[in-house]
């Protein structure tokens, strides 16, 4: 069974629970592991990292490949 399919199956045990108590510990369960992956995958930044992000935003700056304060408004503007 695919992802997908897990996540329809757990959906519809979700679905079906009437107790608050475990659908408390549930969401318990839901927060402590979402942190637990935020936190694995959230390293610091090596210097050498940093420096090659300002690198390649100074030449995509060279190049023009950036939108001004103002040309971003007008952007949004069109969006509603």
């Amino acid at each position: 069974m695919n992802i997908q399919a897990r996540k329809l199956v757990l959906i519809e045990e979700f679905l079906g629970i009437n107790d608050e108590t475990i659908l408390f510990k549930l969401e318990t369960i839901i927060r402590q592991e979402k942190k637990k992956s935020l936190e694995t995958e959230m390293q610091p930044m090596s210097m050498n990292d940093f420096q090659e992000m300002i690198d390649q935003s100074e030449r995509e700056i060279e190049k023009g490949l950036v939108v001004s304060h103002e040309g971003l408004k007008k952007k949004i503007k069109t969006w509603k």
